[in-house]
């Protein structure tokens, strides 16, 4: 029998993987200081917020709707996948 929470769980470790090279992106750009590393800076604060708003917002649906607890925790999990993987684009760009 399939474990729902197993496919849950390599979600959330490719989420960690992902993230780390957000963070060494951000660090990059942190570290070279100036008005894009204020800016940087600013926005992530930012996302942090609205990510976990719409993390929060996307599992109380769910729950609402009476999902299994896995798919509560996988809507979760692809809310802040979705800021993640926008932001991986985003810091990978060259700048011109």
């Amino acid at each position: 029998m399939f474990n729902p929470w197993l496919s849950l769980s390599f979600k959330a470790f490719q989420l960690a993987v992902e993230a780390q090279s957000v963070i060494a992106l951000r660090m990059l750009r942190l570290a070279a200081g100036g008005a894009n590393a204020q800016a940087e800076a600013n926005r992530m604060v930012t996302e942090k917020i609205l990510a976990a708003a719409e993390a929060q917002t996307a599992a109380a649906m769910a729950a609402m709707q009476g999902s299994k607890t896995h798919v509560v925790a996988g809507k979760a999990v692809n809310a802040y996948g979705k800021r993640v993987r926008a932001n991986k684009r985003r810091l990978s760009r060259k700048k011109t």
